[in-house]
């Protein structure tokens, strides 16, 4: 178990603390959404939060067939729904993989992507579409 400590600090802002390093990130309400969006909106972590699981669980599969991502980047964009209720209606995922990737190995990798903690959490309405650009 991990445990994390939010605080908040007043206009729409919070500090949150990740106890096993102590380090600190801090969000704030976007600015559709009351806040002055000047840090990460909760929203906006859980996207980042994916396209990070994605890429270190690539890396995992990588590190286990001696394929090397370095340089490998991930661009995801997040909408929102308003209606029925305020929600993330979809993440998009743009992979640019590192140069060098077998042919024979991507499928497995992009699997690997796939199965993400992240992404295996997220609701199935939140839609997720993937693309995976090899040089």
């Amino acid at each position: 178990m991990v445990k994390m400590n939010i605080v908040y600090e007043g206009q729409l802002r919070c500090a949150l603390t990740h106890e096993p390093s102590g380090s600190v990130i801090r969000t704030d309400a976007p600015k559709d959404n009351m806040g002055k969006g000047e840090a990460f909106s909760p929203t906006d972590l859980v996207a980042a939060a994916l396209g990070s699981c994605m890429l270190t669980i690539m890396g995992i599969a990588g590190a286990k067939h001696n394929i090397d991502l370095k340089g490998t980047t991930v661009e995801v964009s997040k909408e929102m729904l308003t209606a029925p209720v305020r929600r993330i209606g979809s993440i998009s995922v743009t992979v640019r993989m590192a140069s060098g990737i077998p042919q024979d190995k991507r499928a497995m990798l992009e699997a690997a992507a796939h199965s993400c903690p992240v992404h295996k959490s997220l609701h199935p309405d939140v839609r997720i579409p993937v693309q995976f650009i090899y040089p």
